[in-house]
């Protein structure tokens, strides 16, 4: 009895002193975990500082809504005020389907000639936007978009048709004959005549002149269109190739004066004057007369004497080259 009493109070001072020299480790690692989440704690504080939520921004109103306020002020009796209201309405509108006027220029542009500009033809497009929305009926049970490209591109074609002054008739047979042209080509290969388009078309010689002639005036280039391309900033329009039949040749010019000095090298300043007057003002021999105080007899004989010389002056140039 005495040694197990014994026994069991020396496992109680071994077991106390375990727990005394365990309990400072567990102490520092509790200490030292607490340590460092503070650490972390104040660290995550200072870098990223809690901030306040952001507001959300107003949400725009449905297009429905807008449609059954626009359709609600378009049924009252107009006022200023209402007047100002349906305006506003419009143009929130405008501003929502406006790429279907961006699109459907831009798709149309594609077969227009290059002098055609895209702004043009959304400005033209915008007016029937306008007009589709003042008319559409959501009642119908059509989609506005469906029914906004058909007065779009209306629109458009009004626009194009009312700057061309081309008749319509003359467009449509013109585009018949390219039609035609441009399947033999394919075809073919070759450039097609004349007999046989008028085969292609089913039309008789006459006819087939008919629409030749109605198609000419079609032809229409605009001088600022660009010519080619160059390898410079400046491209080169129509304008600078054309040519002007009523402005003379500077070199054909140059030349004729040196012919003129050439041929009359060696002639009094009355018979330089004879020359003149007479093959380039185109003046009779008693004008000449007049002018130069001699008689029309005495300006006859210097004339064929003038013309004797000169061919006696060119035989001899002749023999040079």
């Amino acid at each position: 009895m005495p040694k197990t009493m014994a026994r069991s109070a020396r496992q109680g001072r071994n077991d106390s002193a375990a727990v005394a020299v365990l309990s400072p480790a567990r102490r520092g690692v509790s200490t030292n975990k607490l340590a460092k989440g503070a650490a972390a704690a104040a660290s995550t504080s200072r870098v990223t500082p809690r901030l306040a939520p952001k507001a959300k921004p107003a949400e725009p109103t449905a297009t429905a809504e807008l449609w059954k306020q626009f359709r609600r002020l378009c049924q009252q009796k107009p006022s200023t005020m209402q007047e100002a209201k349906r305006r506003e309405l419009r143009n929130q509108l405008i501003e929502r389907f406006y790429d279907i006027v961006r699109f459907t220029a831009e798709r149309m542009r594609l077969r227009l000639p290059s002098e055609v500009e895209v702004d043009d033809l959304m400005s033209a497009g915008l007016f029937g936007l306008m007009d589709a929305i003042d008319a559409y009926d959501p009642d119908r049970g059509v989609k506005f978009e469906t029914y906004c490209t058909q007065r779009v591109h209306g629109a458009i074609v009004d626009e194009l048709r009312s700057m061309d002054w081309v008749p319509r008739l003359v467009r449509s047979r013109t585009a018949k004959m390219e039609r035609a042209r441009k399947q033999i080509e394919m075809e073919t290969g070759c450039k097609p005549t004349d007999p046989e388009l008028a085969a292609k078309l089913h039309v008789s010689d006459e006819e087939f002149e008919k629409l030749s002639r109605d198609s000419r005036p079609v032809g229409v280039v605009s001088l600022n269109r660009k010519f080619f391309e160059t390898d410079s900033s400046r491209d080169v329009r129509e304008i600078d190739v054309i040519r002007d039949g009523r402005q003379q040749n500077p070199m054909e010019l140059l030349q004729r004066e040196d012919l003129r000095i050439l041929l009359t090298k060696g002639f009094s300043r009355a018979e330089r004057l004879i020359l003149i007057l007479y093959y380039e003002e185109e003046m009779t021999m008693k004008e000449i007369g007049a002018t130069l105080n001699l008689s029309e007899s005495r300006v006859s004989q210097m004339h064929s004497s003038i013309l004797a010389r000169l061919r006696a002056q060119i035989a001899h140039r002749l023999k040079e080259f």
